[in-house]
C-alpha cells in the first residue's frame, strides 16, 4: 500500500502534479505515465486511482480502508479497468472491449478509470481504436497509460495526455527500500549498483543462479592474484560453466567491474562508495597487487569484453583474453 507522501519520496515531480490534480480540482482525462520498469509507474497509477474512487479523500490523500480502496488494491473495483498486453501485443479487440465497457453507467458511481501497461505494445488497429476513444473523452473517465518507450507510441495519442515522466531511482534510495525488503546490506550495496530499477534489483536477490556470482567473482580475483597460472583452468571449469548465457556472463562481468571500481575507491578513500562492504581484508590485498592505474586498465579490460560479448565473439575466448588481461 503506497501513500502519497511514499510516492514523492520515490517520484517527487509526478506525484506533486497529480496530487495537484485533486487540489485545483483539474484531473485530465488521460495520462502517460513514461519511465523505467521498477520507477513506480503501476503503484501510482493504483494511489491515483483510489483517490479518485474514495468517498472519504482529504485532499489528494484516500483513507486507504474503505471499500473502495480496498478493492482498488485487489483489483475487483468494477469501474476500474486494467488491460494488459495478451501474449506479445496488446491488441485490438481488447481496446474493443474496454469501449463496450465503458457504454455502461459506472457500478459504483458515474467515474470510470482505465489503466492500459506496456501501452507502447498496443497493435496499430489497437492504437487506432484507442485514439477514437481519446478523442471524444467523457468528463467521467479517466485514462492511465504506462509505458517504458513512450517514443514508439502514436504522436496523436502523446499529444491526447498529460505527460508524466518517471525519473529512475537514485542508488541510496534503490539501497534503502531493498534493506525495508529484508536485503542484506552488503546484497543491497551491490544490487543499487547493478541497476537502479527497483523490481529488476528484487529479482536478482531473488534468483539463487546469482548468489554464486558474487562468490565467482571474489574467487577470479584470488586465483589472479595468487596462482596466476591457473586463471585460464578456473575460466573453464568454474566460470564459464555457471555463465551458460551471453545475459549472464554480462552480468558476472558487471560484478567483476564492482570488484575493480573498489579498488579504485579503496585507493581514494571513498569508503561510502565501496560495494564489496564484507571482503575488506580481501579488497586490501587487491590494492597491493593491483595499483589505481593497473585497476582503472582493469575496467577498460573488462568493457571491451563486454563489447565483444554484444558482438557475438565466442564467451570462452573473450574471457581467455580478458584473464590474460587482468593477470599482467
Amino acid at each position: 500500500m503506497q501513500t502519497w507522501t511514499e510516492m514523492k519520496e520515490i517520484q517527487p515531480l509526478a506525484a506533486q502534479m497529480l496530487m495537484n490534480s485533486f487540489h485545483k480540482d483539474r484531473i485530465s482525462h488521460a495520462y502517460l505515465f513514461q519511465g523505467n520498469r521498477g520507477t513506480g509507474k503501476r503503484e501510482m497509477s493504483i494511489l491515483f486511482a483510489k483517490s479518485i474512487f474514495c468517498k472519504f479523500r482529504e485532499g489528494a490523500a484516500p483513507c486507504q480502508s474503505c471499500r473502495d480502496c480496498n478493492r482498488v488494491d485487489s483489483g475487483n473495483h468494477p469501474d476500474l479497468h486494467w488491460i494488459e498486453p495478451d501474449g506479445q501485443s496488446i491488441k485490438k479487440e481488447q481496446i474493443l472491449h474496454l469501449q463496450k465497457e465503458f457504454t455502461y453507467t459506472g457500478m459504483e458511481s458515474n467515474r470510470k478509470v482505465y489503466i492500459i501497461v506496456d501501452a507502447d505494445r498496443m497493435t496499430t488497429n489497437a492504437s487506432n481504436r484507442l485514439l477514437k476513444f481519446l478523442e471524444e473523452p467523457s468528463q467521467q473517465t479517466t485514462a492511465m497509460l504506462l509505458t517504458e518507450s513512450g517514443q514508439t507510441m502514436l504522436d496523436t495519442i502523446r499529444s491526447r495526455c498529460q505527460l508524466l515522466a518517471f525519473q529512475p531511482l537514485n542508488p541510496e534510495r534503490v539501497e534503502s527500500k531493498l534493506i525495508e525488503e529484508g536485503v542484506s546490506q552488503s546484497n543491497a550495496k551491490i544490487l543499487a549498483s547493478l541497476t537502479n530499477n527497483l523490481t529488476e534489483a528484487m529479482e536478482i536477490n531473488d534468483d539463487d543462479w546469482f548468489a554464486n556470482v558474487r562468490k565467482l567473482v571474489i574467487q577470479l580475483i584470488e586465483v589472479l592474484q595468487n596462482k596466476p597460472n591457473e586463471g585460464l583452468l578456473f575460466i573453464n571449469h568454474q566460470w564459464m560453466p555457471h555463465f551458460k548465457e551471453r545475459q549472464q556472463l554480462q552480468r558476472g562481468l558487471d560484478v567483476l567491474m564492482l570488484w575493480f571500481q573498489d579498488v579504485i575507491n579503496y585507493y581514494l578513500d571513498r569508503e561510502n562508495s565501496i560495494v564489496f562492504t564484507t571482503e575488506r581484508e580481501k579488497l586490501e590485498q587487491a590494492a597491493m597487487r593491483w595499483s589505481r592505474q593497473s585497476a582503472a586498465q582493469c575496467l577498460s579490460y573488462i568493457l571491451e569484453a563486454k563489447r565483444k560479448i554484444n558482438q557475438n565473439v565466442h564467451p570462452n575466448l573473450v574471457m581467455e583474453q580478458l584473464t590474460l588481461q587482468l593477470q599482467r
